[in-house]
């Protein structure tokens, strides 16, 4: 796998002047030359951990959450969503702010919000503040993600090293969040409140070490507007259609209310359409989209994360609530697909240089769908082998696979200077489809739910499964589009790589800016192809 670097012409900036080709930056020093290389790599995999481990850990105590604070269903899920939400939504300014202001300026700082973030969320004692809580950690982990992406792929060079780089921190990531399912349980058996007080002192203690050994980067040579509008209509949009969706069983689908709020939820997203298109320096440049692959791998992203959060959120309540079992008991329940992560995932990036994204994307796809598909068998009993574990062998297989191929995937042939946007848009795509399936799969979950469940009594377990049952075909549904995307987006071709220590094969030049590959033989060869 080869990729853009400094051994050919930066890419093209967009402007209203015309393109042009700002100063050559310095390319990436080696690994070796980084001060404490191996203590950043690991600083770097702490940082996604602790954003990985927050939304799974949060997952886990939700039932106790609920109890505790009498949140309905639909109120819930925002404790996830406000997460999910304000992390896709400055995603984007994130990865354009660590490309303009400085990659350890940003993300440093980004430590320190999600730190407070934590503190507030484990001291309120209402569900609005908590998240609100939430919302302020994800924009936390919205400017943490892309920057420390960007520090990688800058850092570490091209080819093999930087493909065992992203191998980490990609498993990293995913290990997170499998182990915080079990983290979850057991800090949940004591106090749910230990969820959100414990990330405190491991934030600040990364953070300390960041500040020693992240080295310094030299902005990019443009500077222009952050595009606040852009991030106001992205994150505004993102907010009210999850709004609309989760408020639409209880006022009608098809009432004069909700019939507003998508009208107003399609006007903040067209704006930003329209925004990006016009702005000199926009958070997405619209022609980035236009490379197929990065396209591809962005849509499998949304797809298989947003049906994971969908399918957890659907789990946890159906083991802690129809089934009884503790949040400990849960957690370990998932455990198998942790493992399976944590094993798996280093060993993908050598695959995906024989095999190519194609290959591997659908291996994880199928192997998601096929598990959703066995767990929509669920009743009112379980038996954890039979009824539970396939499942979490095959989720184990699909995060292995799926996870790193489209990490590697979406920043692959985008040059130094918009790694940052490379990286926050891969994001993006994850925390987007996070939000809005779960409040479609909410949305599902709540209404089948009530239309079983006589009015004023609590739901029977069978009321409970006539809800659990149509959100698991959504989850599953979902899936199954994302795995057509990948067959169809990624390209078939197999062409040999040319794998150097400092610049692409052949002389390939990625064009970011119009999402075109311009002569030599392509980075995406093998990584995406």
């Amino acid at each position: 796998m080869s990729e853009a670097s400094s051994h050919v012409p930066p890419p093209l900036v967009p402007s209203q002047d015309g393109p042009h080709r700002p100063p050559a930056a310095p390319g990436p020093p080696s690994a070796s030359a980084v001060r404490g290389g191996t203590v950043l790599l690991l600083v770097l995999c702490a940082a996604l951990f602790l954003d990985a481990l927050d939304l799974s850990v949060v997952g886990v105590a939700l039932p106790s959450i609920q109890n505790d604070l009498h949140l309905s269903t639909s109120t819930l899920q925002w404790v996830m969503s406000a997460y999910t939400l304000g992390y896709a939504g400055f995603l984007l300014l994130g990865g354009r702010a660590s490309d303009l202001l400085g990659r350890k300026r940003v993300f440093l700082a980004a430590l320190a919000l999600f730190a407070v973030g934590s503190l507030i969320g484990a001291v309120v004692d209402n569900g609005t503040l908590l998240i609100a809580s939430r919302f302020l950690k994800g924009i936390g982990a919205a400017f943490t993600a892309p920057s420390a992406l960007s520090i990688i792929t800058t850092t570490y060079p091209e080819g093999k090293e930087r493909s065992r780089a992203l191998g980490i921190y990609s498993a990293t990531g995913a290990s997170g969040f499998s182990f915080g399912l079990v983290l979850g349980g057991i800090l949940t058996t004591a106090s749910w409140r230990w969820v959100f007080f414990l990330p405190v002192p491991l934030t600040l203690a990364v953070l300390a070490v960041a500040r020693r050994v992240v080295p310094r980067d030299t902005p990019a040579p443009y500077r222009g507007s952050y595009d606040v509008g852009g991030a106001i209509t992205a994150t505004g949009g993102l907010l009210l259609l999850v709004y609309t969706v989760t408020q639409a069983p209880d006022h009608g689908w098809f009432s004069a209310r909700t019939g507003l709020l998508a009208l107003v939820t399609a006007a903040l997203l067209v704006g930003f359409l329209l925004i990006e298109s016009k702005v000199r320096h926009p958070l997405l440049p619209l022609g980035i989209l236009r490379n197929r692959h990065l396209a591809t791998a962005n849509l499998v992203g949304l797809s298989f994360f947003g049906a994971y959060t969908g399918f957890q959120f659907i789990a946890t309540l159906y083991l802690q609530d129809l089934l009884h079992w503790s949040a400990l008991q849960m957690a370990f329940a998932f455990l198998p697909a942790g493992l399976l992560v944590a094993a798996l995932s280093p060993r993908v990036p050598a695959v995906l240089e024989r095999l190519g994204a194609r290959t591997v994307v659908l291996t994880g796809m199928a192997a998601f769908l096929a598990g959703y598909l066995l767990f929509i068998r669920i009743g009112p009993h379980a038996n954890y082998v039979t009824d539970v574990l396939p499942t979490m062998v095959l989720i184990g297989i699909g995060v292995a696979a799926a996870f790193t191929a489209v990490n590697i995937a979406g920043v692959s042939g985008v040059a130094n200077t918009d790694q940052g946007l490379a990286g926050g848009l891969v994001y993006t795509s994850y925390q987007a489809g996070g939000g809005v399936v779960l409040a479609v799969v909410t949305a599902v979950v709540t209404s089948r739910t009530a239309a079983h469940t006589v009015a004023g009594s609590r739901p029977s377990a069978s009321a409970l499964l006539a809800g659990y049952h149509p959100g698991l075909m959504v989850v599953a549904g979902i899936v199954a589009a994302g795995l057509l995307v990948a067959l169809f987006g990624f390209s078939r071709r197999s062409a040999p790589v040319v794998v150097t220590e400092g610049g692409p094969a052949e002389g390939r030049v990625a064009d970011p800016a119009i999402g075109a590959d311009r002569g030599g033989a392509g980075d995406l060869s093998r990584a995406v192809g």
